[in-house]
């Protein structure tokens, strides 16, 4: 009787064991799974993962939004996440227990919005994009200037600048300076279909020509409904080899010379002497890439510009943005008349 209760009383002692081993396995493998993990107020925070890393970059990017990393670290390891950590931009929302961390880590790699327009130079455009994607401003700068991408596609380190169309794209966080550079000329490309070619051929003009003088009509005028009008003048002046002397260029020379943040209120006499192949008062032609990233508009204004006989303007001081177009130099004088005394009256200096 006695061995019986006692091995009643084992087989009690065995069974509550067994359940509450089981109850800890279970414990254990909710609170390493299911549980809520996070210590954050915001609904979201987003963690970029940089490519090539490894745990040190993982555990900086996380541990702060977490309150048990070590039933996160155990989770990603019994889930082999630590064997493949991928580079990328993920969110993790207010709740997420562990699996649904380590599902946004492996598949939720957010696309970003990358915006870029009024960008006046190449290191402009590589500063602003570091901003948006991993690769830094060096990198980008030196995957524009790469030497064979630059011979492939008829391009050098002044006339690359052209490929860049401003819009909005996506990209993943983790883009290289490459892949980006590579996006941005298959977008080119797309944009620089049969069509637009062969207007641009009927002007004589490649793809690349007419985004240069797209930024300089660009920089002459906000007003696009006038656009189409500026680039026939400067067309008009092309066909007949006379010096574009536009002054936007001579604004940029400047610039190259004492720093692209000054502010340029009056182009004097004497800058109009100012060595660089980007002065059309000094070179004919075109300069030998574009002067500002044209828009659009100012592209289409060149492929779609206005026939006329004019070959001067200048700007209308009663139609602040707009200009009075001239003929013949003698029209051009007196109607520049009005805006010269408009700058002394104005005291208008540089």
């Amino acid at each position: 009787m006695v061995n019986k209760k006692i091995y009643n009383t084992i087989i009690y002692i065995g069974l509550l064991s067994s359940l509450l081993v089981s109850t800890a396995v279970i414990y254990n493998y909710y609170k390493t799974y299911y549980s809520d993990n996070t210590k954050f107020e915001d609904e979201s925070v987003f963690v970029y993962i940089k490519s090539g890393s490894g745990l040190d970059n993982l555990k900086k990017q996380i541990f702060p939004f977490l309150k048990d990393s070590s039933s996160f670290f155990d989770a990603a390891y019994k889930k082999k996440y630590v064997l493949n950590i991928k580079a990328g931009k993920y969110e993790i929302k207010k709740g997420f227990s562990n699996k649904e961390i380590l599902n946004s880590l492996k598949f939720n790699n957010i696309p970003v919005k990358v915006t870029f327009n009024n960008i006046e130079r190449l290191e402009n455009l590589a500063s602003r994009i570091s901003n948006y994607i991993e690769a830094d401003s060096l990198s980008l700068m030196n995957s524009f200037n790469e030497k064979l991408f630059l011979k492939t596609n008829n391009l050098n380190s002044e006339s690359v600048f052209a490929i860049f169309l401003p819009n909005t794209y996506e990209f993943y966080w983790n883009t290289s300076a490459d892949q980006f550079r590579d996006k941005m000329l298959d977008q080119y490309n797309l944009y620089w279909n049969n069509l637009r070619k062969e207007k641009a051929k009927l002007l004589n003009l490649s793809p690349v020509e007419v985004s240069v003088l797209a930024s300089i009509v660009q920089r002459e005028t906000p007003k696009v409904d006038e656009r189409p009008t500026i680039s026939g003048v400067y067309f008009n002046r092309l066909k007949k080899r006379m010096k574009l002397q536009a002054d936007p260029t001579v604004v940029y020379t400047i610039k190259q010379k004492k720093g692209f943040d000054k502010k340029i209120r009056r182009v004097l006499y004497r800058d109009l002497k100012i060595k660089s192949p980007y002065n059309t008062y000094v070179n004919k032609g075109l300069p030998p890439g574009p002067i500002y990233m044209p828009d659009f508009s100012s592209i289409e204004s060149v492929l779609e510009m206005e026939t006329h006989e004019y070959l001067f303007f200048v700007a209308d001081v009663k139609r602040p943005g707009y200009h009075i177009f001239a003929k013949t130099y003698r029209q051009h004088n007196k109607n520049k008349r009005q805006y010269t005394n408009w700058l002394k009256k104005n005291n208008i200096r540089r």
